[in-house]
């Protein structure tokens, strides 16, 4: 009593049929594919941009020495507090 048959099942489906209409369906269930890929595509290309930066990261190099740029703005501000 408590599971459907196959004739409740049927008459379920063509309720649905008369209700909606054979095209109706077909376009909802378009709808519903784009959607989906839509999603997939959303999903794979967020996966890329999170990889894309390091990659970039890897890529650089620098051609100074670490202690140059600190020397360099040391001296600027003792010849700037003589003055």
């Amino acid at each position: 009593m408590g599971s459907l048959s196959i004739w409740h099942w049927l008459v379920v489906v063509v309720v649905v049929l008369l209700l909606f209409g054979r095209g109706k369906i077909s376009e909802l269930m378009g709808d519903m594919a784009q959607g989906i890929k839509a999603f997939k595509k959303g999903m794979s290309d967020e996966d890329v941009a999170k990889n894309e930066p390091a990659k970039s990261d890897q890529l650089k190099t620098i051609n100074q020495e670490p202690g140059l740029a600190n020397r360099a703005q040391t001296e600027r501000k003792a010849e700037g507090s003589t003055l």
